[in-house]
């Protein structure tokens, strides 16, 4: 039988079946079980989209409610993840804290029988953001945090216990939010892909997670927010935005935030948070110029080279003006799309097969034996 050979990256070759989301197929854009990502994003909490990613539909006020309670309980810090927590340098990067908070959770909590995936998923969700913020604060200022906020949701936990404030503003807590949502699921992407692969091995649902942080982790999937902030942030005016732009057509270099492997047109979550980016930097703690950069570039690479944002170019400017710091940007991914790895996993599991796919061999053709003692250049 004859084998399809993949393009560059898997391009466009089907590697299973999934009933989570739909990413541009059939001309239908994005959905979480089939719900359009606009009503999710403009409709819904992040812990509404949790369950619904999790469960496989949309949950009840009495099923929303406990689920609130168990991410309340769940966001406890074990006392020997922050003995660890605490010896980390304060150089390390955001996403090798979440790699090591998942590590450790795996060994002080493990998966010991069938049916734990909810649980430790939701475990995930609720103490990644605490767990780096201890880590953040510890290793910056010497505060221990209490982690606590009572029944704040996901995203008011984080603003809070980063800002260290009780208040936050209800848009930047909305904006954070809709974030969450939107990053929290989308099919087959390299870092869902790797889980997948390695729970298919019938390893434990913490290694799926590690090794998703893991591939999130580049600037090509995850790490393309940062990427963008770190260009933006420099660009304080539109003739600045011109010469960079400028230099990097010159130059042939991407510019992260743009373009998509699947959307080959508007990645259909971009204008969300560019609305809710839109709406921040009207306000008092906003930053004007850098929407006013942002759409500068956006107008000329969509007139100039075809080519339009994708989620995290104006993810950047939202979560600057959110006061998020630039490296804590692909950590906030992590705890979104736990949400996507923990229903990609479930899947995975209940209809498993090891992922094994073959390569195109490329290299040198059968060779004859040289015994060490006659080998030289001229025979190798």
């Amino acid at each position: 039988m004859s084998e399809k050979k993949a393009a560059g990256g898997l391009q466009g070759i089907v590697a299973g079946q999934s009933a989570i989301s739909t990413v541009g197929v059939g001309g239908i854009g994005l959905n979480y079980r089939g719900y359009d990502i606009n009503d999710l994003a403009y409709k819904c909490s992040f812990e509404e989209v949790t369950y619904l990613l999790l469960k496989g539909h949309l949950p009840n006020q009495q099923q929303l409610n406990e689920l609130k309670t168990l991410i309340q309980q769940k966001r406890q810090i074990p006392c020997k993840l922050k003995q660890i927590l605490e010896t980390l340098p304060k150089e390390s990067h955001p996403m090798d804290i979440m790699r090591t908070v998942a590590s450790i959770v795996g060994i002080l909590e493990p998966e010991t029988k069938s049916g734990q995936e909810y649980e430790i998923s939701i475990r995930l969700i609720s103490l990644f953001g605490p767990a780096l913020l201890y880590w953040y604060h510890y290793s910056n200022t010497g505060i221990k945090i209490n982690e606590n906020t009572g029944k704040d949701s996901i995203a008011e936990n984080f603003l809070k216990l980063y800002h260290l404030k009780s208040e936050i503003d209800p848009l930047v807590i909305k904006t954070f939010d809709v974030s969450l949502i939107l990053y929290a699921e989308h099919d087959f992407a390299a870092s869902t892909f790797a889980a997948r692969v390695t729970v298919s091995t019938l390893s434990d649902f913490y290694s799926g997670i590690t090794t998703a942080i893991g591939t999130l982790r580049g600037p090509l999937h995850g790490g393309a927010n940062e990427a963008a902030m770190q260009y933006l942030e420099p660009l304080r005016s539109i003739p600045q935005a011109d010469q960079f732009l400028n230099s990097r057509y010159q130059s042939k270099q991407l510019i992260m935030g743009f373009g998509h492997r699947v959307y080959k047109m508007e990645d259909p979550r971009s204008p969300i948070i560019k609305d809710f980016s839109l709406q921040l930097s009207k306000t008092a703690n906003g930053d004007p110029t850098l929407l006013a950069v942002s759409q500068h570039i956006e107008k000329r690479m969509i007139e100039e080279k075809k080519i339009y944002p994708n989620l995290d170019f104006y993810s950047a400017s939202a979560y600057k003006q959110c006061g998020v710091p630039t490296p804590m940007f692909t950590a906030i991914f992590v705890i979104s799309r736990m949400t996507g790895w923990g229903g990609h996993i479930i899947e995975q599991r209940s209809n498993n097969k090891l992922m094994r796919p073959v390569s195109e061999y490329t290299g040198p053709a059968k060779k004859q034996f040289v015994p060490i003692e006659m080998r030289n250049k001229a025979n190798l």
